[in-house]
């Protein structure tokens, strides 16, 4: 179908089919489109080959290109982080051109087992992500403590003035998007944009979107180990009389390095910012990763778990799976997603479910809203056509 509007859509005609091409020129963007279908014989692995192929990633130059796919390890515990399979074919491709794929991701904010990058790989490996399974290397995008990043310029932006990415993944040559499309509690859902802006911020970048940069210490968790001070290069850190860490917000830079060097999870980050100055932040942290360089977008629709897989565990998906989508339009990529999932009946027995027949519920006739009334998704995506991240308006070619 191809989208003139969010309401008015037309079936495309065998003679639009066959013209296809990847004109950037065109004011429609092309987001391609397979379903989860495989009779016997065939395969989703192969299905997605044969979708990223048609969707043009061999347009690519990647003759001996390093090649970095940013994807979500998952935590461990969580069960809806997509299958390392898909990545396998993603780098297999990548290495078909001539390119040298690594797999990435950079560390998180909050406690858990991917804030450093020797526990975040642990976890990689634990969830299948490992060179033997997938064909390439995993290498974590901002360093040992989620402090090794590049500051990057941000054109056009209006909240960031330099996005602070992780070094690795700006040193790539050519930068792939492998997203599990799903909901997020913050963010509506967690789509492309959300997996490049959030996910290619190193721990001060994650800092600057979530918040105003500042990070607090809960004293009761505290050790007086004074760790945190000792890799605090501003002489933010002190403790009081209880040898309880206290952090100077007037000198703090929000680096982030107290909020990984604490081995007691003290430290975290503190008053998250509104949801749509999130959003914007997010979309502006995604045009620093991938202007001014060779992109490509995968995105799969499948286990729509209501949260993030940052959690270390899931919940029954909230809609049915939908299929695999290709872009090289980031923006295009996540319309034409949550616009297949706004189509979808409610999966009985969800969240999403549970929500609907609670007393006094409001239907806003948008799943990702109605599961999470708090959070909204449209800001993100308005206001990363602004800055010239993508076009919200696509045409969906089916392979």
């Amino acid at each position: 179908y191809a989208r003139s509007s969010r309401a008015e859509r037309r079936p495309i005609s065998p003679s639009e089919r066959r013209k296809e091409t990847r004109d950037t020129t065109l004011e429609q963007s092309k987001v391609y489109f397979s379903d989860l279908r495989a009779p016997v014989g065939t395969n989703l692995l192969r299905k997605l080959e044969k979708l990223i192929r048609r969707a043009g990633i061999g347009d690519i130059d990647m003759e001996k290109k390093l090649v970095a796919i940013k994807l979500h390890f998952g935590e461990p515990g969580n069960l809806t982080y997509l299958r390392p399979n898909y990545a396998k074919v993603v780098a297999d491709v990548v290495k078909s051109l001539g390119g040298v794929p690594f797999l990435t991701d950079c560390n998180t904010l909050y406690p858990g087992r991917r804030k450093n990058a020797l526990e975040h790989m642990e976890a990689a490996y634990e969830n299948g992500f490992s060179p033997f399974s997938t064909g390439c290397h995993v290498i974590i995008g901002d360093g040992l403590r989620g402090t090794d990043d590049v500051e990057v310029p941000v054109e056009g932006a209006e909240y960031i003035q330099t996005a602070k990415i992780g070094r690795a993944i700006m040193d790539a040559d050519v930068f792939i998007s492998l997203t599990h499309f799903k909901g997020h509690e913050a963010t509506g859902f967690g789509g492309a944009i959300k997996n490049i802006g959030m996910g290619c911020g190193s721990r001060a970048g994650k800092m600057d979107m979530h918040c105003a940069g500042k990070p607090d210490v809960d004293k009761s968790v505290c050790r007086g180990c004074g760790v945190c001070m000792k890799n605090c290069a501003h002489g933010a850190i002190a403790f009081d009389e209880n040898r309880k860490a206290g952090i100077d917000h007037g000198k703090c830079v929000g680096c982030g390095r107290c909020i990984g060097a604490c081995n007691f999870d003290a430290v975290y980050n503190g008053n998250d910012s509104a949801n749509d100055e999130l959003n914007c932040k997010m979309a502006e942290y995604a045009k620093a990763v991938v202007q001014d360089r060779p992109q490509f977008h995968i995105s799969l629709v499948i286990d729509i778990s209501p949260y993030c897989d940052c959690h270390d565990g899931n919940d029954t998906p909230i809609l049915p799976d939908v299929g695999m989508f290709a872009s090289f339009d980031p923006v295009a990529l996540d319309q034409a997603c949550v616009d297949a999932c706004l189509k979808l009946p409610v999966m009985p027995g969800s969240l999403l479910d549970d929500r609907m027949h609670e007393e006094g519920f409001v239907d806003h006739h948008d799943h990702f809203i109605n599961t999470t009334p708090e959070a909204e998704w449209e800001s993100c995506l308005e206001h990363a056509e602004k800055i010239g991240l993508g076009s919200r308006s696509y045409t969906l070619i089916t392979v």
